[in-house]
């Protein structure tokens, strides 16, 4: 697929990956994991991106064999919720009175 994975966000028990292709925005993706050992992501493919349904399993075969060496979705422990959509903006909170 040729993409690269970029972390933009990391916690403890969390993180946000946006995989590009060309410099080009592709998918978002929140991995969460548990207490458990498990991993449940929550993956956003952009409209734009051109992937089909098909297209999908090997987009999160990719980010597997690159950041999760411990979990495999073929065993139970690897989880996602996929959906389609576009990026409408960022918005941060600001305190009031500023």
């Amino acid at each position: 697929m040729n993409l690269v994975w970029k972390r933009t966000l990391r916690t403890n028990s969390s993180e946000r990956f946006l995989a590009t292709r060309e410099g080009r925005d592709l998918a978002a993706v929140d991995l969460h994991h548990l207490a458990d050992g498990t991993v449940a992501g929550t993956v956003i493919v952009l409209e734009d991106s051109r992937f089909s349904e098909s297209d999908i399993p090997a987009l999160l075969r990719s980010l597997d064999e690159d950041f999760l060496p411990g979990v495999d979705a073929r065993e139970g422990s690897l989880t996602y919720t996929v959906v389609i959509g576009r990026v409408l903006g960022n918005w941060e909170s600001v305190p009031e009175g500023k």
